[in-house]
Order: C-alpha cells, then structure tokens, then sequence
C-alpha cells in the first residue's frame, strides 16, 4: 500500500467520543486498548486532506464564506464519476451533519403524529430523530433470511398505505447490517411510496465504501418518480473519516422539497450549513484523495475477510454478515444465549473489547453486536482474539 494504514493513532485524552465511552465504561481498561464503537478511524488522515487543510489555512480568512463553484464542481464530478449521477449545482444544500438533515426532513415533510417508517435493525438516529418530534415510529422491521437480510415489500405496502405515514428513513448501504441495496429493491420500495405519496430521505453517507461484487445506486437516480419524492443526504465524512468537521451535502431536485427542507434550515438558525475548512475538506478529498479511498477500502476488505475467518475457525457460533457496503460489521452472538446486558457486560468488562451493542439499532439488534472494520489489521485482531478467549468460557455446554 501507499498509504500507511498500520499505525494506529491512540486518541485517549483527544475529545474522542467513542475514547471517552470506553472510558466511561470501564475505567480501568488497559492503555492499548482501542474502541471498535463508534463509526470513525483511529487511522491517519489522508495526506492530501491534510496537506491541502495546511495550505488553504496559511491564507484562509475564517469569516462567512458559502460554497465556491469549485466546491459544487467537486461534488457534481464526483457523484458523475463514481455512481453515475448526474446532478446539478441548484439541488446541492449544505448541512452540518446528516444528522440534522434528518430532523430538518421530519419536520418539513411531516406533522407531530404523523408516521415515519424505518427498517430495523437501523441507526439509531433514525429512531431517535423520529421520537424527538413527536412522530410516530413505524418500523418495516428487516427480515433475516438465513445470513441475508432482505425487505418486507409486503409490510412495507400495508404500513405505507396509512395516510398519516408521510416519511421514510431509508439507509442505502444498510447500517448495521451491511446490504447494499439493489436496483430491482430500490425500484420497489419507490413504487411503494410513490403511489402512498410516501416522501423518502435517503442516508447514503456510506455511498462510497462497496465492497468487491456490490454496486451501490443511488434512490433518486433510478427514475423521475425516484428523483420526485427523494431527499438524499451524502457526505465525504464516513469515506475520508472528516465526520469532526461537521460537512454534508443534501441533495434535492424536486423544487418544492428542496424550498421546503432549506426553509427549516433557516428556521433553526442553520441557514448557511457548515464552515469554511469542512467545505475545504470535502472538496480536497473529492478531488485528490480517491486513490487513499481506494486503499482504505482494500483494508476493510482484508480485515472482513481476517475478522470471519478467524471467528468461523476459533468461535463458529458467531454468525458473521457478509459484508457488501460501509465498514460496520455486523455480528449475531444468540447462539451464546445470553441477554443483551450480559453480552454487553462481557465484552466490555471481561474481554475490553467495545463494540456498539446490537439492541441500539432496535430490539432486532438483541444479542448481535456491530464491529468497526476501519483499523490497522492488527489493532482489530488483537481485540478479537480477547474477544474468542473470553467467549469460549460460555459455550453452551452439550
């Protein structure tokens, strides 16, 4: 590799949240220990982000600056080039953060009460966002099939036939369970919603990390009806790990949708979206860092195809996903019987391995646990192999 996805960078005492989790957790946690939790790298920055950030800085005036046309230039190209979306300049909203484009779709979209679908097990987010405004959780729950996840078209007809149901949360690639969603499903679940007049925000802030056999297709470029009733929220962050700087780009080409989202935006004081070096940042890697993307994604590769290796060998009654997009494994430990609290427990206390626990994606996530694949080979096997030797002290005996 060109690029040094070796060295893992300990971010103890940096402001690390998912540091400071571990901390919280277990105080007493051994000082090479790293956290597999929250979806952000203890890897270094791609150097061209870094060296670019260097230069802008030296003669960067830190006031109120909006998007520059290179900047537009930089998203429009990029999402040409790899997903073969051809976008305009006019349906490019910055955001600071997906998240808040979730809160700003429910309530553009939506009236406390209403419905708003999801598909567990799901980011966490999502239901949260739903509950925070007072609207009504209506979970299309994912159906398991075998070591597949795949959707309940049938489920999600009925709940999408309630008028009060408006709004859809829609994760494309599928965190935590690691599908990239195909055309053909695509195509249904727009038919769905289309004729229930069902809006959909689509969260593909994992858009650029498809795994060798997978093509990932962006909702809103299937079709007219697609790109009419779609709110699509990307970001470079998950791809270039630049989550801190708070940079996203909602796009949406509906007129209407698009005056509606930007409207709450102003409501809330967001207005102008983000700040000058997330803005600088999202356009350096877009258009010079693709190859260290490139490279980082043959590591998530390496360290999927290490990590169920390893398991189906030392600890078989973990299932382990196939993994077709994002770097999130996801993990099923029922075999194991033990309650969701006990796992967690056992992980983090015994083993000192802390992973995000399968029930914040919903009760479907019980007894499952969702593993970051973004670190140096070696820093992941090491917590897997505590992981095996603790597990194997509650084999089911017989």
């Amino acid at each position: 590799m060109n690029y040094d996805f070796e060295t893992p960078v300990n971010r103890s005492n940096t402001g690390s949240e998912k540091w400071a989790a571990m901390h919280r957790s277990n105080p007493n946690v051994g000082k090479d220990v790293f956290p597999f939790s929250v979806a952000d790298l203890d890897i270094k920055t791609a150097p061209q982000i870094v060296k670019g950030l260097q230069e802008y800085i030296e003669t960067a005036v830190m006031g109120y600056d909006l998007p520059t046309d290179d900047y537009y230039r930089a998203i429009i190209d990029w999402m040409g080039k790899r997903h073969a979306w051809e976008i305009k300049k006019e349906w490019i909203i910055c955001t600071p953060g997906i998240i808040a484009a979730f809160y700003s779709a429910i309530r553009a979209f939506t009236e406390p009460g209403d419905g708003v679908l999801y598909m567990g097990p799901v980011y966490y987010p999502f239901m949260k966002s739903i509950k925070n405004t007072k609207r009504t959780l209506i979970n299309n729950s994912l159906v398991r099939n075998g070591d597949r996840y795949e959707i309940d078209f049938d489920g999600l007809a009925e709940k999408a036939k309630d008028p009060k149901t408006k709004l859809m949360l829609f994760s494309n690639p599928h965190n935590p369970v690691g599908r990239v969603w195909t055309k053909a499903e695509l195509e249904k679940v727009v038919e769905i919603c289309a004729v229930n007049d069902v809006l959909i925000l689509a969260d593909e802030i994992h858009h650029d990390l498809i795994m060798p056999g997978h093509v990932f297709t962006p909702m809103a470029a299937i079709s007219e009806a697609a790109a009419d009733i779609c709110i699509t929220a990307t970001a470079a962050s998950k791809s270039f790990n630049i989550a801190g700087l708070r940079n996203s780009n909602v796009i949406v080409s509906n007129p209407e949708l698009h005056s509606a989202f930007k409207l709450d935006m102003e409501m809330t004081g967001i207005g102008g979206g983000t700040n000058v070096i997330g803005l600088k940042a999202t356009e350096i890697a877009y258009t010079a860092a693709e190859d260290w993307l490139e490279e980082f994604k043959a590591l998530i590769w390496h360290n999927h195809e290490t990590l169920k290796d390893f398991l189906a060998k030392e600890l078989p009654e973990v299932t382990v996903f196939d993994l077709e997009g994002t770097y999130l494994q996801w993990m099923d430990f029922s075999a194991f019987g033990l309650t969701h609290k006990q796992l967690e427990d056992i992980t983090e206390q015994e083993a000192q391995v802390f992973l995000d626990e399968g029930y914040i994606f919903g009760d479907e996530g019980r007894g499952y646990e969702r593993i970051s694949l973004g670190a140096p080979t070696k820093t992941l096997m090491e917590a897997i192999q505590r992981l095996v030797t603790v597990m194997k002290k509650y084999r089911k005996q017989g």
